[in-house]
């Protein structure tokens, strides 16, 4: 595994953003899939674990506003709709 690691033309991760902003759909959904085949299962482990870690990150800071916001008084709720189907 280390020799993996230490080459140079090796990509980083599979895990990113579009790398050219001017290809087209189908060609960074190729270069995607490409990087992602030959991604290394460390690789995926490392994005898989980032992109948790972001999502429960997200959820967290949300959660610490929305109590912060009723420490303080705020509350948001939404009203109750209901509807009902006549024959």
């Amino acid at each position: 595994m280390d020799a993996q690691k230490s080459q140079p033309n090796q990509k980083p991760s599979s895990c990113r953003k579009k790398k050219n902003e001017e290809a087209t759909f189908i060609e960074d959904l190729k270069d995607h899939i490409d990087e992602f085949i030959h991604a290394s299962m460390d690789e995926h482990k490392a994005c898989f674990q980032k992109t948790m870690n972001k999502m429960f990150g997200l959820s967290k800071a949300v959660a610490e506003k929305n109590s912060s916001d009723v420490a303080n008084g705020v509350e948001s709720s939404l009203p109750l709709q209901t509807t009902t189907l006549q024959d």
